[in-house]
C-alpha cells in the first residue's frame, strides 16, 4: 500500500528541540524536516505491497459529528482537520493511531491544503512548512516563534503522488508530551 510521507518538524524558537534522532547539520527547522522524511520514506517503501491495499482498514470510527469515536489504528490517508493521533514513527505513514482529542494524544491536525502540478514538487517539505507555520498563528492563536509547541506535517510520497495525492497536512504538538483537548486557541 502506499503511505504518506512524514515531513520535517519546525521545532519552537523558545528553545526546545525535536524529538527526531535523524538530524543533519541543517538549521534545526530543516534538520527536522529532514529527518521525518527519512522516517516517512522508510515507511513507504516498506508499506508498497499490494496485499497491504486490499486489507486496509480504511478510517476510524467517527461519531455523528465526524469525531474520532474510539482510539484505533486506521489509513492515514483518512485524516481530517481536527483529528487527533498519537505519534507516527517511520518515514513513510501508511497508518496512524487515532485518538479521540479528549483522550491524551500526542497530535493533532490543523490544517491541509492541496498541492498543485503534475509532478512531486522537489521542494515539497519547503512548501509543507511554508504553509503550515502560517497557519498555526490562527489555529493556537500565538506567533509561532513565540510558542513552546511545534509543528510537522505529512506530504505524499512518490507512490501516493502517483496515486492522486496532493495533500500536505499540518500537525502541531507539545514538546513537552501529550495533551488531552484540542489545542485551538491554546496561546501558548
Amino acid at each position: 500500500m502506499s503511505g504518506r510521507r512524514a515531513g520535517g518538524r519546525c521545532p519552537a524558537a523558545i528553545g526546545t528541540t525535536p524529538r527526531r534522532t535523524h538530524m543533519s547539520t541543517l538549521t534545526p527547522a530543516r534538520a527536522a524536516l529532514a529527518g521525518l522524511s527519512a522516517v516517512v520514506l522508510a515507511l513507504s517503501l516498506s508499506g508498497c505491497s499490494i496485499l497491504s491495499d486490499l486489507t486496509s482498514g480504511g478510517g476510524p470510527d467517527r461519531d455523528e459529528d465526524g469525531a474520532v469515536a474510539a482510539t484505533e489504528e486506521a489509513d492515514v490517508f483518512s485524516l481530517k482537520v481536527g483529528d487527533c493521533l498519537n505519534e507516527a514513527s517511520g518515514s513513510m505513514i501508511s497508518d496512524v493511531e487515532f485518538v479521540p482529542c479528549g483522550e491524551p494524544h500526542d497530535w493533532e491536525v490543523y490544517a491541509e491544503t492541496e498541492v498543485e502540478g503534475s509532478e512531486l514538487p522537489a521542494d515539497i517539505d519547503t512548501q509543507a512548512e511554508n504553509y503550515c507555520v502560517p497557519q498555526f498563528e490562527s489555529f493556537v492563536g500565538l506567533d509561532y516563534n513565540s510558542s513552546a509547541l511545534e509543528v510537522t506535517w505529512f506530504v505524499p510520497s512518490e507512490q501516493s503522488w502517483s496515486s492522486g495525492d496532493k495533500l500536505i497536512t499540518c500537525i502541531v504538538l507539545d514538546p513537552a508530551g501529550q495533551t488531552t483537548g484540542s489545542l485551538a486557541g491554546a496561546a501558548r
